[in-house]
């Protein structure tokens, strides 16, 4: 299984676990309303299971995929509140399929403003 595989495997089944163990322990996670990159493992795990929570409801769907030999652009989309979010995943992986850097952009600005709120909740709950 490719780490992209098991990304998506992630995405499906929404198990923690498998998420912390698909990091690697120096990933960086890039978002879209923070200005600097946010540096490894606890850090990262706490952004994505966050991330996954307010965007990976039922409407959530991946509608395109660029590949590279170390990593994907993927495309998705998803309704929040009647907003339509449109946005990229750009993830790297090492040679043992985890992820060293999950960087998300997002469109239109509406949908930034939403999701900086409602993930600013999300990650306040988390602590």
């Amino acid at each position: 299984m490719t780490g992209l595989d098991s990304w998506y495997a992630y995405m499906k089944s929404h198990d923690t676990k498998a998420l912390w163990d698909l990091l690697h322990p120096d990933a960086v996670f890039e978002s879209p309303v923070v200005h600097s990159p946010q540096r490894g493992r606890d850090i990262t795990f706490k952004y994505l299971a966050s991330a996954e929570k307010v965007l990976g409801g039922p409407g959530f769907t991946y509608v395109g995929e660029w590949k590279s030999a170390d990593g994907a652009v993927l495309e998705f989309k998803t309704m929040i509140d009647g907003i339509e979010v449109n946005g990229v995943d750009i993830i790297t992986f090492d040679s043992d399929g985890r992820i060293t850097h999950f960087k998300v952009m997002v469109r239109p600005l509406k949908a930034i403003n939403m999701l900086h709120r409602l993930m600013a909740e999300q990650l306040a709950a988390q602590s």
